[in-house]
């Protein structure tokens, strides 16, 4: 546990290179974020010694334009029973998830005896209007309390990581999928060549793998460092996913940008020759020649403004606490760990992180061993200052709380540039 800010003294200089994990090349490190602990290691504070460390660094691929981790985490640490998030936790995306349910019932899964399966199914939050619509379907998540909670919905779940062994395995038992849906899942699996195979043996000579992830062309534009963090081993580009697939038999048809989390592509993929490829996927890869995205000096660049944004949130913080100001955190997310980590911030500088899940209530913040309290305690008495973790729902989080603005409360943003609004 880190009570006391320590800023590393890691960052872009380090360099070094290592094997691609999707097409053997070699992978050029740009940016050292140092020692991380598992992002999820929600722990009550008897447990804290059980939090496990690694090192979090990224990389090109200088051949399949693929932005990697260095080092895997176990799967198993990252991914089992006690997992804390939950999909269903954000008004946002149980709306988000219904439109995607919505329209697969509309589209793909309008043909007869249609079958659904969902890699990383959580707590069931898009497989509910699945099921709704009486449309087989199963999900696939390793985390048992999430699956648990699908369950008790009477959602069909099965407790396991998504592999080709599985797909296989349920190819035989229910059939062909027209449609695999993922979301925020698939650049969390390292052994992705296991999964894209079991993609390629589940898919319908028709159907569609449709996954949504993260941008890399949103975070190196906007600087949103904190989404690089142990669950995220791979950064999604249109150029690196459609490199991807191609070696697995299968062809990358559609994209479609969202809002989602900061910046999300919608990628559509089938067996290659399925559907013809869509102007979108043309558009996007002009797009990231504008961006940059194979440029060394783009990522080089992007650790700049890193350096920057830490330098500018610690003296931030540091000046309020020297002025006897409150400041606390809002949201408890996987992605604060990276913040809190790289910066150095301790209770020293926030109080507590404020979060609603209440798995994680009562629980240290992961590697910074920041307190997280529940709703009441940011609403009971409001801090002067608030650091939105959640940034990537704050018009959700500040329409809930205007009782804090109202009160002189200000918020903490920190990316693409510190500001206090």
């Amino acid at each position: 546990m880190t009570e006391k800010s320590t800023a590393p003294t890691v960052g872009r200089k380090a360099e070094n290179t290592f094997p691609c994990r999707i097409c053997g090349g070699e992978v050029r490190q740009w940016f050292d974020f140092g020692r991380q602990p598992v992002s999820n290691a929600f722990l009550p504070p008897e447990q804290v010694g059980r939090t496990l460390f690694y090192r979090l660094a990224v990389g090109l691929c200088t051949s399949c334009a693929m932005v990697q981790q260095a080092e895997e985490l176990p799967r198993g640490r990252m991914f089992h029973a006690d997992y804390p998030y939950r999909a269903s936790g954000s008004a946002w995306m149980r709306k988000h998830f219904s439109e995607v349910a919505e329209r697969f019932v509309e589209t793909e899964l309008a043909g007869p005896d249609p079958f659904l399966v969902e890699i990383g199914s959580n707590d069931g939050v898009m497989l509910r209007t699945i099921s709704e619509a009486g449309v087989r379907h199963l999900g696939v998540d390793p985390s048992g309390g999430a699956a648990e909670v699908a369950a008790r919905q009477g959602i069909d779940v099965r407790v396991d990581f998504f592999e080709e062994s599985l797909a296989r395995e349920v190819r035989a038992e229910h059939g062909p999928a027209d449609v695999i849906y993922s979301a925020n899942t698939l650049s969390h699996i390292a052994y992705i060549d296991s999964i894209l195979r079991g993609v390629a043996a589940l898919l319908a000579p028709d159907g569609a793998f449709v996954f949504e992830d993260r941008y890399l062309g949103d975070i190196i534009e906007n600087t949103y460092f904190d989404q690089v963090y142990d669950e995220h081993f791979y950064l999604f580009s249109v150029r690196s996913v459609g490199a991807m697939v191609a070696r697995f038999g299968l062809e990358l048809v559609d994209v479609e940008h969202l809002d989602t989390h900061g910046g999300t592509i919608r990628y559509t993929v089938t067996l290659r020759g399925a559907r013809r490829r869509d102007s979108s996927v043309r558009e996007a890869l002009e797009r990231e020649d504008e961006l940059g995205l194979t440029d060394p000096a783009t990522f080089a660049a992007f650790g700049d403004r890193v350096d920057r944004v830490r330098d500018e949130l610690v003296a931030l913080l540091e000046r309020l606490r020297a002025e006897g100001r409150t400041v606390v955190g809002y949201g408890a997310t996987s992605k604060s760990a990276t913040v809190t980590n790289y910066c150095g911030i301790g209770t020293d500088l926030v109080s507590f992180v404020c979060d609603s899940t209440p798995e994680k209530q009562g629980t240290l913040s992961p590697g910074s061993g920041i307190p997280v309290r529940p709703p009441g305690d940011f609403t009971g008495d409001y801090p002067e200052y608030a650091v939105l973790f959640a940034w990537n729902h704050a018009e959700e989080i500040m329409a809930k709380e205007r009782g804090f603005r109202e009160n002189g409360g200000k918020w903490i943003m920190y990316v693409p540039e510190v500001r206090v609004i």
